[in-house]
């Protein structure tokens, strides 16, 4: 081996090293509480385009599965007797509006190019609850790592604007405590934004809000089996020759909601479990950033925002329409 041969492959191992020591900093640091979900994608996201991840494969798997232990821990923080309540008060608005944010979806996300996992991505986020519904499809749907970082970055952008506009515009209307937790509830993304946007709007529309979104958090189980029965097998032709099974995280979900939800004193401990499941999914946000790479980039346009944009406007508008 010649010198520059030598010394070029010693740089090389110096940068994995440093590479992997950013990586896995960045993770623990995100865990802590002061690192929001935004910020954590964010840095990731700049780690990636600065070409800080050289472990793009493990970082890929590594995220993956920490969003379906999220999922699953998530549902820890979930009372399924007054989620299912609020659900069944609301069976017909939600059905209607879910299946109609998805097939206006996937409509726009047909006639503008944009591809199927993607676009699925984008419609689920926006017709269920953000984050949580794109962790759990990209778990069920496999897609390319660079397109759960554009849905979720757009998902974290467009729940920081609502956050904002939507209080005000709920004033300057004069929507009722009721009508701005419906409104909120269909019309933001995340639950942590809608919240945030009851709580700006009183106390009444942010235990609603909370109530109605979190029954909405359900159709994440049904959206996500309907993806793995009849929308993975196209992408992957073997699968249909395989038995349909449940998805394991959508099992654990299930199980931690129950089980939070009847065992005695189990609801301190299941905000616990949650807020521990949030921390990791924070963390998990900047792993998924960091996969965000240059040549990721290229891959992508501005056609996944605009889509976004477009369906988000399109369901917050006829959402008002609707409830005034």
């Amino acid at each position: 081996m010649s010198a520059t041969s030598f010394e070029s492959s010693a740089i090389s191992s110096r940068r994995l090293r440093w590479s992997g020591v950013l990586i896995t900093l960045g993770a623990l640091l995100c865990i802590f509480p002061v690192v929001g979900s935004a910020t954590a994608l964010i840095a990731g996201v700049i780690l990636g385009l600065c070409g800080g991840n050289l472990h793009t494969r493990v970082t890929q798997r590594v995220a993956h599965n920490f969003l379906q232990i999220s999922v699953v821990g998530l549902g820890a923080g979930m009372n399924l007797v007054t989620v299912a309540q609020a659900g069944l008060d609301g069976l017909g608005v939600t059905f209607f509006s879910i299946a109609a944010t998805l097939g206006m979806g996937l409509w726009l996300g047909k006639m503008m190019g944009v591809s199927s996992d993607l676009t699925i991505l984008l419609s689920g986020g926006t017709a269920i609850c953000g984050g949580s519904a794109i962790a759990a499809l990209t778990g069920a749907l496999h897609p390319k790592a660079h397109e759960t970082t554009v849905a979720l970055a757009t998902v974290f952008l467009l729940n920081g604007i609502a956050l904002v506009i939507f209080p005000l515009i709920g004033h300057w209307i004069g929507l009722s405590q009721s009508q701005f937790a419906w409104w909120a509830a269909l019309g933001i993304h995340d639950t942590s934004s809608v919240t945030g946007a009851g709580l700006a709007y009183g106390r009444e529309a942010l235990d609603l809000a909370l109530v109605i979104k979190l029954a909405r958090a359900l159709w994440i189980v049904p959206l996500v089996l309907f993806v793995v029965r009849f929308v993975r097998p196209q992408h992957d032709r073997k699968a249909t020759s395989r038995k349909f099974r449940l998805p394991w995280f959508i099992i654990g979900f299930l199980l931690m909601a129950a089980l939070f939800t009847w065992l005695p004193g189990g609801k301190a401990a299941g905000h616990v479990v949650a807020w521990g499941s949030q921390r990791l999914l924070v963390a998990t946000l900047f792993l998924i950033g960091a996969g965000f790479t240059r040549a990721a980039m290229r891959n992508v346009g501005l056609k996944p925002l605009l889509l976004a944009v477009i369906l988000w406007v399109l369901v917050a508008g006829v959402s008002l329409l609707v409830i005034v």
